[in-house]
């Protein structure tokens, strides 16, 4: 017997009528199949697996075109739920959000950057089980962990390719391990990558946008994402603006080019500038000899707010570089707005928005087909951690598989290969 089409892409079709849903918050049958191009009866049967699995619920009346009011359908939160990790050089952030992407709980430590992976895995996986206990989730519909990190990266294995913060963590399988220690699924990604994604899941942009994340934290990295999609290159390790080279003949960096942004625009660099500043040092209380970057960037970045005259040119200084790599990403792959995420523009995120809009309405090249918006993120200093969480319910819903389907809690390898 010939198998229906639709039948054998049901998880595929599946998927795509739950991010319906989710996108617009509440919809009804009708408006699905009419959004979808399925038909009515096909609408009935995936909106049914999704109910028996209590993924949606029915939730009251629409407004009536001249029949029988429409039943409205939307997700629901408690459901299921996930874990996001953000592992920073300097900093730790873990937050649970639901099947909404609605932060249930949040906390954040100093960084595991001087541990070796051996302690400080365990070290993380005590902390998520610890903020799992405190909101009593049960883990029953928790879908796993996104762990979210710079790049390079080899997300398929979960190996970090770089020797930072020290030799111990390159080739290190950090994905796999704490998989192991956690007793759950674990998806690794770029910290850069996840924040851009989290905008279009939380349905901050326009779901058939092409836009791009400009993210820093203690370094400088990107994101494009285009029709909900994150682009991800041949190894998904694209977007690196932090190591574009704005300077053929500039210091060597330790990613092997040149020149590199990050090396200019970044919060250290913008430190290591200060720390030259006749003054500025004592009067900021930075610390020579510290390795805490985002501290004292944030120092250097109020002072900058305040108008400081050594400290502001310094912030638009780094706001301006930061410019030109939104005009080259914006210019690459033609987009209609940039989020400015991460902990980094948390204190003098204006001067940057004002400054990098300044940059893109000039220089772009596409600008008199279109304009470019230049906004803050929604999630803020958090943003990639909740968008390693989004990850993992992009993962494993829209691609339309469930635990319950597949039997059993996939591993590291099916996680990331489901995306």
């Amino acid at each position: 017997m010939a198998t229906s089409p639709v039948r054998s892409n049901r998880p595929k079709t599946r998927g795509a009528v739950f991010d319906l849903i989710r996108a617009a918050r509440s919809i009804s049958r009708v408006e699905l199949a009419a959004s979808s191009g399925l038909t009515p009866p096909t609408i009935s049967g995936l909106v049914r697996d999704l109910m028996i699995e209590g993924l949606v619920v029915e939730a009251g009346r629409g407004v009536s075109t001249g029949g029988k009011p429409p039943t409205l359908l939307q997700l629901n939160p408690s459901a299921r739920y996930s874990v996001g990790v953000q592992l920073e050089r300097n900093t730790c952030v873990i937050v649970v959000i639901d099947l909404a992407g609605h932060r249930v709980a949040r906390t954040s430590f100093r960084g595991t950057a001087q541990m070796p992976p051996e302690h400080a895995l365990p070290f993380l996986a005590a902390q998520v089980n610890a903020i799992l206990d405190a909101v009593a989730v049960d883990r029953g519909k928790v879908l796993g962990v996104g762990l979210v990190s710079y790049g390079p990266q080899d997300r398929h294995a979960g190996l970090l390719l770089s020797p930072q913060p020290t030799g111990e963590w390159l080739d290190y399988p950090v994905a796999p391990r704490l998989a192991e220690i956690l007793g759950m699924p674990v998806l690794l990604d770029n910290d850069a990558a996840a924040a851009a994604i989290g905008e279009y899941w939380l349905g901050t942009v326009d779901p058939c946008s092409a836009y791009g994340c400009i993210y820093m934290a203690t370094g400088i990295g990107g994101g494009v994402v285009v029709a909900g999609e994150v682009y991800r290159g041949s190894s998904s390790n694209s977007v690196e603006i932090g190591h574009i080279s704005i300077d053929v003949h500039g210091d060597e960096c330790s990613c092997g080019n040149r020149g590199c942004l990050e090396n200019y625009a970044g919060p250290a660099a913008v430190v290591r500038q200060a720390l030259t500043g006749p003054g500025l040092a004592e009067q900021l209380a930075l610390d020579p000899a510290g390795t805490d970057f985002l501290h004292d960037f944030a120092r250097i970045a109020a002072a900058a707010n305040a108008g400081h005259p050594q400290a502001r040119p310094l912030i638009e200084q780094s706001a301006r570089y930061l410019g030109c790599a939104a005009v080259t990403i914006t210019s690459l792959f033609d987009l209609d707005l940039i989020v400015l995420a991460g902990p980094s523009f948390t204190v003098a995120g204006s001067i940057y928005q004002t400054l990098i809009q300044q940059e893109v309405d000039r220089r772009t090249f596409a600008r008199r087909a279109h304009p470019v918006r230049v906004v803050p993120s929604v999630s803020g200093p958090d943003a990639a951690a909740i968008g390693g969480a989004v990850l993992v319910l992009q993962s494993e819903l829209t691609a339309g598989r469930t635990r319950a389907q597949d039997g059993a809690a996939p591993g590291v390898a099916e996680v990331t290969q489901s995306i």
